[in-house]
């Protein structure tokens, strides 16, 4: 029987990916005066989905983000729906709003700054 969590399904090496770009944006542009370190990626198959992708992310985004791709990896869904249109939802109470925050300012930055290729290129 092969391990529940031995490889990540492309779908969900994506979604990390965005999850992770996301709240780098949005921890770059609202945090700016907080102290921010490496976020430190510890399971290899989430550090080969991010691929070169250095962040350097305030506490609190760092906590989201950790949070985020914990229950991405644990999702039971296969395929995965979005978490939008999940039926089960598996954040904490809390997050799940602060995901929501994160995913509109994000998505409206690169809309603003002309990086409708790169929003296009994620959610499709």
């Amino acid at each position: 029987m092969s391990r529940l969590f031995d490889r990540l399904t492309d779908k969900k090496g994506k979604d990390l990916r965005i999850l992770a770009e996301f709240v780098d944006i949005y921890c770059r542009e609202n945090h700016r005066d907080a102290a921010r370190e490496a976020f430190a990626v510890g399971d290899e198959r989430v550090q080969r989905s991010l691929g070169d992708m250095e962040l350097t992310l305030c506490q609190d985004c760092g906590k989201l983000l950790s949070h985020g791709m914990a229950k991405l990896m644990l999702c039971p869904y296969d395929p995965k729906p979005s978490c939008r249109k999940c039926e089960t939802h598996c954040y904490a109470p809390g997050y799940r709003e602060k995901v929501r925050q994160v995913m509109k300012f994000s998505g409206m930055y690169l809309v603003k700054h002309g990086r409708v290729d790169l929003l296009a290129h994620y959610l499709l």
